[in-house]
């Protein structure tokens, strides 16, 4: 099993013996990204359509953002990644529609043994992450290798989340724990709120006219 295989598996791996084709491209693309002036009148995004390996439509990413490979990141529609989003994608990182991360979330995916004598050897391992839909993460939230976030979920600010996260939760603390379920009540709340708001944006246009 070559080490490449190895990784994809789950096993223990060298990561400086896996080598990926286009790695030198794919950097170059990134770096670009971080460097073209939001004026330029070049789509930054494209850069990084060229590198992911799925990029839905109305996906955004405010740079700086770093990536291992980016090849292994997948992004669902209407994603929305705000400055300092960071991904260790040495395994799959699978996001869904309608995510949207606060400043300086960061995903890993790369694991270390925990017996000393293994560690110092540098090998590792690899989990995938997975985000589902209508997720909403906070800032400066740790998302460890392996976990599985499920669909309609909030995580709070400065959460780490080191277990899986069930669907139709709000989660937080370090280690991230559940806190509550999302209600109904939730729903009503937020549609009040969102009626109060179109209500005042037709009054507004309304004495426009």
């Amino acid at each position: 099993m070559t080490e490449l295989e190895r990784q994809k598996n789950g096993r223990l791996y060298n990561p400086f013996n896996v080598h990926f084709p286009q790695f030198r491209e794919k950097k170059e693309l990134v770096a670009k990204f971080n460097t073209t002036p939001r004026d330029s009148g070049t789509d930054r995004m494209q850069y990084l359509k060229s590198v992911f390996a799925y990029m839905g439509n109305h996906a955004y990413i405010e740079p700086p953002f770093y990536c291992d490979h980016g090849w292994k990141i997948s992004v669902g529609d209407c994603f929305y990644a705000n400055t300092g989003f960071l991904v260790l994608d040495e395994a799959e990182v699978n996001i869904g529609n309608n995510v949207f991360l606060a400043p300086r979330v960061c995903i890993y995916t790369a694991s270390h043994p925990i017996d000393a004598e293994i560690r110092k050897t540098m090998l590792e391992i690899a989990k995938p992450v997975r985000i589902g839909n209508d997720v909403w993460i906070g800032g400066n939230v740790i998302i460890n290798p392996g976990i599985n976030i499920g669909s309609n979920v909030v995580i709070g600010s400065g959460a780490v989340v080191t277990k899986d996260i069930p669907d139709g939760v709000v989660a937080a603390g370090n280690p991230c724990r559940i806190l509550r379920e999302i209600t109904e009540k939730d729903k009503a709340y937020w549609k009040a709120q969102y009626d109060d708001y179109i209500n005042d944006i037709e009054i507004s246009k309304g004495e426009k006219q």
